[in-house]
């Protein structure tokens, strides 16, 4: 397989470092097989570009997925169920008109200072639709009204991987005080149950960034760093 480098910029995380990214760079390939391996290599998909972090100086990025099958909700993560319980989750198979709004609300109110500011449906639809992966859509409805959604690409090589993973998740910016985020990996959790997934891949575990610190509180998890996956199970 071919790969490319990208040039090094400043990192979205770590303040004091820089990041560069090793990309898929092969042509007419089965790009959804293609990503069922790579992603099990550390990989992880936006739009249609899939990559891993290859930075100089840095290794702080760990590829996470969470084991399904064996996950059991904290205490903390047992109260959000309970806040939202009466919310009610579904999967759609294609996007939804509504959705964009809902990202724009987000993205205006929640990363106004952020490299996705100000948002417009270009954008929006570059990032998460793939013209060689079509994304499923885990939503949120409150009654009938939409209140969160998010992107999931369901990873199928056979009986070798069956995986979910988390691209993006957007949600309604007056129920922060619910913890939307950690509600919706919790319904992921739930629906890769439901349809025989192995995993859930939540992107990448940054210990030193406290805005990523969250995705280590799902046990019992893999992350992979020195070329290998390495399990962490609940203290």
């Amino acid at each position: 397989m071919k790969f490319g480098i990208t040039q090094t910029f400043s990192c979205s995380y770590l303040p004091d470092e820089h990041e560069q990214l090793l990309v898929f760079a092969e042509k007419d390939q089965n790009f959804a097989w293609r990503y069922g391996q790579l992603i099990q290599a550390g990989f992880r998909r936006s739009g249609a570009q899939i990559y891993r972090p290859h930075c100089p100086s840095c290794s702080a990025c760990q590829s996470i997925r969470i084991l399904v099958d064996e996950f059991t909700p904290s205490r903390s993560q047992k109260r959000v169920l309970s806040r939202n319980a009466h919310l009610t989750s579904s999967l759609s198979f294609a996007p939804r008109e509504s959705y964009y709004t809902l990202y724009e609300r987000y993205i205006s109110k929640r990363h106004a200072d952020g490299s996705m500011y100000p948002p417009n449906r270009q954008q929006f639809e570059s990032f998460v639709l793939c013209e060689w992966k079509s994304p499923l859509f885990v939503e949120a409805y409150d009654g009938d009204e939409l209140v969160a959604v998010a992107v999931t690409d369901s990873i199928d090589n056979g009986n070798e991987h069956q995986a979910y993973s988390a691209l993006y998740t957007f949600y309604a910016p007056d129920r922060l005080q619910h913890s939307p985020g950690t509600w919706m990996i919790l319904q992921q959790l739930l629906h890769a149950k439901a349809n025989n997934k192995q995993y859930l891949y939540l992107g990448y575990q940054i210990d030193d960034c406290a805005k990523m610190n969250y995705k280590r509180r799902f046990m019992p998890n893999e992350r992979f760093y020195n070329n290998d996956w390495h399990r962490f199970d609940k203290k």
